[in-house]
């Protein structure tokens, strides 16, 4: 089983432990460096202090392209047109994505050449499906939580107490008629009363004066005889 070769190893460089991993990770990397870099034999006897210079050299690669990237169109707006100035944005774009890549791989050959080795990750796992869902939760959405008996007998004497409030209203109301009614009936008595006492008091002197009239005619009827 070969070892494993993780995300973004260059092509070309053979995998860690393969007899042709140093001699492929020397090329690729002489690659890397400017061309003068060749020259120095000290950087193919030690891989690690060539990797070492590969990655300065390409971080700074990548910097060096986000700079022209971010001052670009201030830099040349006058000396080129605007389409022109398009193009060479788009440039860097592309340039710099290769350059990024490219240090990525650099990272993963010099630290191969330490030692390190190389393992896949463990990816988490898929999320589960929720499975379907029983009557009674949905039912409870739907409603809402069930109130307590507490609550039921809360709730039903406030409505008891509220239909009792218009019955109460409706009986005061009557009683209060009644009791004007029976003030007008004590009234209407009264008056009746006052209005018989005055007849009484105005027939009772008449009646008098009738019997003294009649006396006296008596005593002179007695008189003439």
């Amino acid at each position: 089983m070969g070892a494993y070769i993780p995300p973004g190893w260059p092509a070309g460089v053979h995998p860690p432990g393969d007899e042709e991993f140093e001699s492929t990770a020397i090329g690729w990397l002489l690659d890397v460096v400017p061309p003068d870099y060749r020259l120095h034999g000290v950087l193919r006897r030690y891989p690690v202090a060539l990797a070492t210079m590969a990655r300065y050299h390409s971080k700074a690669c990548v910097e060096g392209a986000r700079q022209g990237y971010r001052t670009a169109r201030t830099e040349l707006a006058g000396v080129l047109p605007p389409h022109a100035i398009d193009t060479v944005l788009a440039a860097y774009r592309k340039e710099g994505a290769r350059l990024a890549a490219t240090a990525c791989a650099v990272d993963l050959v010099e630290r191969a050449l330490r030692g390190e080795v190389f393992t896949p990750k463990m990816s988490p796992p898929p999320p589960t499906a929720p499975g379907p869902k029983s009557a009674e939760p949905e039912e409870a959405e739907s409603s809402g939580t069930e109130p307590t008996a507490g609550e039921k007998r809360a709730a039903g004497a406030k409505r008891a107490a509220g239909a009792k409030g218009p019955a109460r209203e409706a009986a005061g109301a009557k009683e209060a008629e009644r009791e004007a009614a029976g003030a007008k009936g004590a009234e209407r008595k009264a008056a009746e009363a006052k209005g018989a006492g005055g007849k009484a008091g105005a027939t009772e002197p008449g009646r008098a004066g009738a019997r003294r009239n009649s006396a006296g005619r008596g005593r002179s009827d007695l008189a003439r005889t």
